[in-house]
């Protein structure tokens, strides 16, 4: 439980959490937290074959750096890993022109989830026979345009949806493929605002209520509909594999069901994503084989045991592919030692960032780590907070973590991590400027995301025009 007068407060808040352990080499990367092409020459961090110092030269700080080889490597162990299905890469944790690109190189099919995401995607060329739409709130304006584009599969959220959906296709004499997305009822182990498949919360149709039912008897009595399957999604950042057997359980329980009291097979079912990635060294994720052999035992078993034919799987990862391929980088501004009561001392590290750029801290109370990034140093390390510039109290960036005891303005600090939904919701809250993304690989750097400027951020700025 939080102290009712904030962290700052509570009892033993300056020994950090149980999991952080000061380290013996302060200068040291921890391999499990970083893209598979970071590592430090003399104490300053290289990823991709460039340094990062001579990288942020070029584009200055606050910027995320994306390791290309370590994404691409990452798109590949799931589309092999789960051969047998068909993985979608779930554009909301990060998606550009660019990303959309490699994703269709790897071979693996692509989740949006807004009209926005469909536009990045088209305009990637991505073939949109291999796009799934998502989303609780659907226009008419933006259902039209995915069964116009020919989006391969609509994920149906509510009824209004449904009864959209059977109108655009009774005008246009076009088809929808659509899949039904359900709740199973299921309390993920982790943050509330990003666990998805409990009762009461806005996705999908209900299992128990029998809505879930109700809503896959109209879809396949809908003259213009093609009714896939069925879709459930249990959250995100999930380590334990518990979750997805009772979700399966449930929803296989339905399909058969539906094929007793209905007569019809569904051929698909989509389990979604939410695959867990180290953050910290608190985090044990699975591989993606790992997670293969036991997703697959779970519906196998099931599906024997109910009597009816397997369906063919989906699955839905974005942040176990893009989130360990990201850093962020920031340069230091200020450092302030607090003394506080009983005379201990918190180390305030100020960079030029914050929660414009990184907004999961404040938002889920999410971990992180970090690393001096730009030279190496022999002080003893200290129990520091990494804070952003906004005028927040709440403006953390990364909550406790050890680092040298002379850092100083100008040094270079990198969070590992950051792939997933960071630049996606980043925002210009204080006016801020978001920043760039730099894709590097094999010494060479790209900009794929440019950093705004302030013509940006004045274009929609209309004065005092009437």
């Amino acid at each position: 439980m939080s102290h009712e007068a904030g962290w700052a407060h509570a009892p033993g808040a300056l020994r950090g959490p149980a999991w952080l352990r000061e380290p013996v080499d302060a200068d040291a990367l921890v391999p499990q937290l970083w893209s598979s092409t970071a590592h430090k020459v003399d104490g300053v961090l290289h990823v991709g074959g460039l340094s990062v110092p001579d990288l942020v030269a070029e584009v200055n700080t606050p910027a995320y750096v994306l390791d290309e080889a370590d994404f691409r490597m990452r798109a590949r162990a799931f589309r092999d890993a789960f051969s047998a299905y068909d993985v979608f890469y779930a554009g909301k944790a990060f998606l550009c022109t660019a990303v959309a690109g490699w994703i269709a190189e790897e071979g693996l099919n692509l989740d949006v989830c807004s009209n926005g995401e469909l536009t990045v995607a088209l305009r990637a060329g991505f073939d949109p026979a291999r796009i799934g739409y998502h989303g609780n709130n659907k226009t008419v304006t933006e259902l039209r345009r995915a069964v116009a584009e020919g989006v391969g599969r609509i994920i149906v959220d509510s009824f209004d949806e449904l009864a959209r959906l059977e109108m655009i296709t009774s005008d246009t004499g076009l088809r929808a493929r659509v899949m039904i997305r359900v709740t199973a009822g299921v309390e993920a182990h982790t943050h509330e605002y990003i666990a998805t498949a409990h009762e009461d919360q806005k996705f999908g149709f209900s299992i128990t209520s029998g809505d879930a039912f109700e809503a896959v008897r109209r879809a396949e009595a809908a003259a213009g509909i093609d009714l896939l399957g069925l879709h459930s999604h249990i959250g995100s950042q999930i380590f334990d594999s518990s979750g997805f057997e009772v979700a399966a359980r449930r929803v296989l329980a339905l399909q058969a069901r539906v094929s007793s009291e209905l007569g019809v097979t569904l051929p698909e079912m989509d389990l979604g994503g939410g695959y867990g990635i180290a953050y910290t060294t608190q985090d044990d994720p699975s591989d993606p084989a790992q997670l293969a052999t036991e997703m697959s035992k779970i519906v196998e078993h099931e599906c024997r045991a109910l009597g009816i034919p397997e369906p063919r799987l989906s699955i839905e990862p974005g942040r176990a592919i893009v989130g360990p391929a990201m850093c962020t980088v920031y340069q230091v501004g200020t450092v302030k030692p607090v003394q506080l009561d009983g005379g201990a001392v918190r180390t305030y590290v100020s960079v030029d960032g914050g929660m414009s750029d990184n907004i999961r801290t404040a938002l889920y109370d999410a971990d992180y780590s970090c690393t001096l990034a730009s030279r190496s140093s022999t002080a003893p390390a200290v129990l520091s907070r990494v804070v952003g510039k906004h005028c927040e109290a709440g403006d953390i960036v990364v909550k406790d973590e050890f680092l040298p005891g002379d850092v100083a303005p100008g040094d270079l600090v990198a969070v590992p991590g950051t792939g997933a939904y960071c630049r996606s919701m980043a925002s210009n809250y204080n006016h801020a400027l978001r920043p760039p993304v730099v894709a590097v690989r094999d010494g060479v750097a790209r900009v794929v995301v440019r950093r705004e400027t302030e013509n940006d951020l004045l274009a929609t700025d209309m004065g005092d025009a009437q």
